[in-house]
């Protein structure tokens, strides 16, 4: 039995050439039961196609005996420190000794004597090839009936609405893959959102995509599934909006900002009236504070996507985000200090509307008409300023990462 070293810190791309066309890989963790059933079928596959391949169990700790069961039906077997789905799966590629591999879970849920379209597809130069058990089929029993009509189609829609990815199943755990193409992604996470995690980078670095359909059984487990549905479902979304930041920050952002500014700027001048409604100064406050969140969640927007491509997250920046990464520092505190001034400018002009009463009680229906927009206006310098000087903190990162020495002070 072969043994990854634990904690997997570095992650190989994998140069060796491969020994074998398909490594079919599972994941195992407590799999006696099911494990010798998957392999038969996996060799079955192999023998009866005459396809030239290996079946690899990615071990993740158990102690039922699996990988004991593993070796004696002819699996090659390595052990996984490092506890995860995505661990084990990850350590798993790299070992493969594969051009091509197919993954899937180890408890019978997936008939590994079928596999022939995947190998095909990846034969015709598809880099990722997904199964679809909602194409497929879903026999009674396989999936709870909280991840079929709730939780695979919200999850699948939100990856597609964000990322544009033709994927109409995340999260089928029967999938094949060009093993060079799957290194050079570098996944790195380590659970459940895996899964989600090599679609989207397969999605945004423009590897060649299919889908394949596939049909899910019941698991043959008698023991309730490693996967916890709230866990590891919200999991799986809060990878795909950290891996969004234009949809999860841009978009309500610009919202907010012209829709703040769309009420500010005719309830500046006076009442508004909306039929059987009229607006005044407390909604021009609430404008102004709508577009200064705005403001705010655009410049996050900018200086998130900024970071999560130096470091590798993201490939490219997001359309609408590529000014984070050209604007310079001196022309953001321009515009910052520019808009500052302007609303210094109209807190003078209350100034000078107050002393023309003599410093006393003044009609707050025009004083604040002005007020509220130059506090607005100079929180917003503020915010594009300091904004400026994180940008540009983030763009040392990748100088002080590689060790090399700061600038001098």
């Amino acid at each position: 039995m072969e043994t990854v070293a634990e904690p997997l810190v570095t992650r190989s791309r994998g140069t060796t050439d491969p020994m074998v066309e398909v490594t079919i890989l599972m994941p195992c963790l407590n799999e006696a039961l099911t494990l010798a059933s998957c392999i038969r079928k996996a060799r079955a596959f192999l023998s009866q196609t005459g396809t030239d391949g290996e079946v690899l169990i990615a071990d993740n700790g158990s102690t039922d005996g699996s990988q004991a069961l593993a070796s004696a039906e002819g699996a090659r077997v390595i052990q996984v420190g490092q506890r995860g789905y995505g661990a084990a799966l990850w350590a798993g590629i790299e070992s493969a000794r594969g051009r091509y591999v197919i993954m899937g879970d180890s408890d019978d849920s997936y008939d590994f004597s079928q596999l022939q379209g995947f190998v095909d597809a990846l034969r015709h130069g598809h880099q990722l090839v997904m199964g679809n058990r909602f194409a497929g089929g879903i026999k009674p029993g396989a999936m709870p009936a909280l991840h079929r009509y709730l939780g695979n189609p919200v999850l699948s829609f939100v990856g597609r609405l964000f990322f544009r990815s033709p994927v109409r199943d995340f999260h089928c755990g029967l999938r094949g893959f060009d093993r060079q193409a799957m290194l050079a992604l570098e996944l790195q996470s380590t659970g459940m959102e895996f899964a989600s995690e090599m679609v989207v980078k397969a999605t945004l670095g423009g590897l060649r995509i299919a889908e394949v359909p596939t049909t899910l059984s019941p698991d043959g487990r008698d023991r309730p599934p490693h996967l916890r549905s709230w866990r590891d479902g919200w999991r799986h979304l809060r990878f795909l909006l950290v891996h969004a930041p234009a949809w999860l920050f841009m978009a309500p952002g610009l919202a907010l900002l012209l829709l703040g500014i769309g009420l500010a700027v005719p309830l500046a001048r006076g009442p508004l009236p909306l039929g059987r409604f009229t607006l005044d100064i407390h909604t021009l406050l609430y404008a102004v504070v709508m577009a200064c969140v705005g403001l705010q969640m655009l410049l996050f927007a900018g200086a998130s996507s900024s970071h999560a491509v130096q470091i590798g997250v993201l490939p490219r920046m997001p359309k609408g985000l590529a000014w984070a990464r050209t604007v310079s520092l001196e022309a953001a505190l321009l515009t910052g200090l520019a808009i500052f001034l302007l609303g210094a400018v109209l807190a003078g002009v209350t100034l000078w509307m107050w002393s023309g009463a003599d410093f006393r009680a003044i009609d707050p229906g025009r004083l604040m008409r002005v007020a509220i927009p130059a506090a607005g206006l100079m929180m917003a310098g503020i915010l594009v300023a300091t904004s400026a000087f994180m940008m540009e903190y983030l763009r040392l990162a990748p100088r002080t990462a590689a060790g090399e020495a700061p600038l001098p002070s």
